[in-house]
């Protein structure tokens, strides 16, 4: 194994990856530590501290120590991932916008614009102040304004899927309700397993809902349709897969007005053919044609008896519904590529 990492030149920036311990902050450290223009100097950990990322988790292969985020861990770095839960991230990200570090921050902590909805969902904000600079992190969304951004708050996992997936409708104005149906393995609750009430007998040949009286992804999915002038009913309903990774998104929308097949395939290519981690398929993409990807692929037909456009799209929950995501959107703050270091 290569103690050193990849390398085409000087860096573009020199990379911390805060909670390294977890999945989505192990995966980043690997993504940053092969990709060709960014250093990672540093991932830190509230536990596992002494440990290296790759004796937690060996198939990613990074050699380096987890410390703790003491005062002195912004020095010389860039850039960030912070991969901590909520509530935690926000005073982490704070501290390290204030040493001008570029932020890309996993949690939920700057994904909700409205004060009100994330003291519902969440409790009360470590770092209000910094809410207002933060930019949605779908990349497909808001390129642009991410490509000019110090701090992005990256998606939850569902919401990428199911934004992709009702993105070309809600811009149409052809969503009149909408109902999503969502599954995703059981990384997408974190190395501690929900607080660890996910266990390995209970999980196996299973297939559960749950949050069913509500769940903390669908206000931001609602504020993310309604951005692109779809506010209309949204019933979202997560199920928990028997699977350590991978997520499908099943979406019934009751359209404004009659769609046609053909409308809705030209719909979704134009929308979607120059994207380079968006795929539109012919048939139900599955989540094992996308593990250990980028990608999103996307299905959308029309059924014929109940008139309703039905949306399929599979992500990998832990790639571009977290940690691949958050290095996409780190190239464009950069100023790279957006595909550099992901395929």
């Amino acid at each position: 194994m290569s103690e050193h990492q990849r390398s085409s030149g000087d860096p573009a920036a020199r990379v911390l990856i805060a909670g390294a311990s977890g999945f989505t902050g192990a995966l980043a450290a690997q993504i940053v530590w092969r990709h060709p223009r960014l250093e990672l100097v540093r991932v830190t950990a509230r536990s596992d501290v002494g440990a290296r990322v790759d004796e937690l988790y060996p198939r990613y292969r990074v050699p380096l120590e987890l410390t703790e985020i003491g005062h002195g861990a912004a020095d010389g770095c860039d850039a960030a991932i912070v991969a901590y839960p909520h509530g935690a991230s926000a005073p982490v990200v704070a501290r390290l916008r204030e040493h001008g570090l570029k932020v890309v921050d996993l949690s939920a902590d700057f994904r909700l614009r409205d004060a009100g909805d994330y003291e519902r969902w969440y409790g009360d904000h470590g770092a209000p102040e910094l809410a207002a600079e933060a930019v949605y992190g779908l990349t497909e969304l808001y390129r642009e304004r991410i490509a000019g951004a110090d701090l992005v708050a990256n998606p939850g996992c569902y919401p990428t899927a199911a934004l992709l997936a009702l993105a070309p409708l809600a811009a149409a104005g052809l969503i009149e309700d909408a109902v999503v149906s969502a599954a995703s393995g059981v990384s997408g609750a974190g190395r501690g397993g929900g607080d660890g009430k996910l266990h390995y007998v209970s999980v196996d040949e299973n297939f559960t809902p749950y949050g069913t009286a509500g769940h903390r992804h669908e206000p931001e999915i609602a504020q993310e349709l309604e951005a692109l002038g779809a506010a209309a009913p949204l019933t979202f309903v997560p199920h928990l897969l028997p699977l350590d990774q991978g997520e499908l998104v099943s979406c019934y929308v009751r359209p404004s007005r009659a769609v046609s097949d053909v409308e809705l395939a030209d719909l979704y290519r134009d929308r979607y053919e120059s994207e380079a981690f968006v795929e539109v398929v012919d048939t139900p993409p599955g989540v094992r044609d996308v593990r250990d990807t980028n990608l999103c692929r996307i299905h959308a037909l029309v059924n014929e008896r109940s008139g309703r456009v039905l949306v399929f799209a599979a992500i990998d929950n832990l790639w571009k519904g977290a940690s691949g995501q958050a290095v996409q959107n780190l190239n464009l703050m950069l100023g790279l590529p957006e595909t550099e270091g992901l395929r």
